[in-house]
């Protein structure tokens, strides 16, 4: 019967311990790499401009086509119902006859002042434009996963530090139940710690359902439905050390001018804008083409057809004699019509040209063009330095609230060295009965504050310092 039971028991253990290993298996671990390459893979932004990036290589394709000449062929077959002459009887009659009819034309641009060059000049631009949109939104989606990411691994350290100040709080409600029962502390202080230990439980739940939050914003930005699997890698993070605060905003800009994408971009749109006006030029220029056409035609009707067989009729008469002038006439008889191949060779026709068209005067459209493509150029370079006002200013921003970050950092720091030595005396004195629990409390509580406010303050440098690093044209690592 104990045997059963070892044997059951051993049975039960194992199911439970595969299945948690089933569990933990499936829990997938994320890196902040793999993070930003999920995003970029699932967000839908992105694929709305891969789409249009899609249409810019249709564009280029168009462009390159504009080198060759056209090509077109044409193909009619009718049938024709109506009064006709019948050929073997020579008589009217309602009849159907059928013809069949091909051409093949030919177009090509001789001059059209380098408008095809012109052409796939733009659309190469139009693709890099597109690109740069994908790079440049690519970068802002990078940061915001990295934010998110840092919130998860904020909470999750605040959550360790509740976690820990919780097990402090109960360590201290058992010392001050043996400090009671020795009749060092009187029975009010135990309602003053359990009240604080009460509280500090409410904390770690509230850490608990903030970690849990932002676990799932970030999956959700991942487009993860999974959310109870989703965790991020278990790392022993500090503050990362880097030199970017030992470069001037300047010179941050001067780097962020070449890196940025969409400084890039903004740049890009300014050669659109000016191959524009280039291209509104050209309807101005006259154009030479040159073209050939090639026809030809097939009927399906019978026709007559000489036999070389002759016959003498009469063809009037003697006045003298009365006599009948006769002629000598060669016999024809109906047949079909000639194959399809002979008609087409015997039947076809060759045109070719060269044509020049100048334009005189097409109602001010072409000039209303130019002056359209040079208004939009002026907007597209104010635009282009506007972008470059708002980089500056959001450099200046971020380098000053970097450094402002790291110096409320390296006060918390010292906060919570000063708040550690009062709270130790403060806790000795507590023991030895010196203060009551409510100061102790205090103490205890401004103590902890110190340490959330520490965390707080260094993870808000940390996103702080990767957005700095970020103009400055480095990865976004963690």
């Amino acid at each position: 019967m104990i045997i059963e039971k070892k044997i059951s028991y051993i049975f039960i253990v194992s199911i439970f311990l595969f299945s948690l290993s089933r569990i933990q298996a499936q829990k997938k671990y994320w890196s902040l790499k793999e993070c930003v390459d999920l995003s970029y893979e699932k967000n839908i932004s992105i694929k709305q401009i891969e789409l249009q990036l899609e249409n810019a290589n249709i564009e280029k394709s168009n462009a390159k086509a504009n080198f060759f000449p056209n090509l077109n062929a044409s193909l009619n077959h009718s049938w024709n119902y109506g009064l006709n002459q019948n050929i073997t009887t020579g008589i009217l009659e309602n009849m159907t006859t059928q013809f069949s009819s091909m051409g093949l034309n030919m177009g090509v641009d001789i001059y059209k002042g380098l408008e095809n060059i012109k052409r796939l000049h733009r659309a190469n631009l139009s693709i890099i434009a597109e690109q740069y949109k994908i790079d440049d939104i690519k970068d802002d989606i990078g940061l915001l996963v990295a934010n998110s990411y840092l919130q998860i691994m904020f909470n999750r350290e605040i959550l360790e530090v509740q976690k820990q100040q919780l097990e402090v709080s109960k360590k201290d409600l058992e010392r001050t139940k043996a400090l009671v029962d020795a009749g060092i502390l009187v029975k009010g202080d135990l309602y003053d710690i359990e009240a604080s230990l009460a509280t500090q439980e409410q904390s770690l739940i509230q850490a608990e359902n903030a970690y849990r939050l932002v676990k799932i914003n970030l999956a959700q930005l991942l487009r993860i439905d999974d959310y109870e699997n989703f965790e991020i890698l278990n790392e022993n993070f500090d503050v990362p050390f880097s030199n970017i605060l030992d470069e001037t905003p300047k010179a941050i800009f001067s780097k962020a001018l070449i890196q940025r994408n969409d400084i890039k971009l903004s740049i890009t749109n300014i050669e659109i804008a000016e191959t524009d006006i280039e291209l509104a030029k050209v309807r101005l220029q006259p154009s030479i083409s040159a073209y050939y056409g090639y026809n030809s035609r097939v009927s399906y009707n019978d026709r007559l057809k000489q036999t070389g067989q002759f016959e003498t009729v009469p063809i009037g008469y003697l006045s003298s004699s009365s006599e009948p002038v006769l002629t000598q006439i060669e016999k024809r008889e109906v047949v079909g019509p000639i194959s399809i191949i002979d008609q087409l060779s015997l039947n076809d026709g060759h045109n070719f040209g060269i044509q020049l068209s100048v334009p005189i005067f097409n109602r001010f459209v072409a000039k209303n063009n130019i002056k359209r493509s040079k208004v939009n150029l002026e907007a597209v370079k104010n635009q282009h330095e506007q972008t470059k006002l708002d980089l500056e200013n959001t450099i200046n921003q971020a380098f000053n609230n970097t450094v402002a970050s790291y110096k409320f950092y390296e006060a918390t720091i010292k906060t919570v060295s000063a708040r550690k030595d009062a709270f130790d005396n403060a806790k000795n004195k507590f023991e030895a009965g010196v203060i009551n629990s409510y100061d102790y409390a205090q103490i205890k509580q401004r103590y902890e504050s110190a340490v959330s406010d520490k965390v707080r303050a260094k993870f808000d440098y940390i996103f702080k310092l990767k957005v700095l690093e970020f103009y400055f044209g480095l990865n976004i690592d963690i």
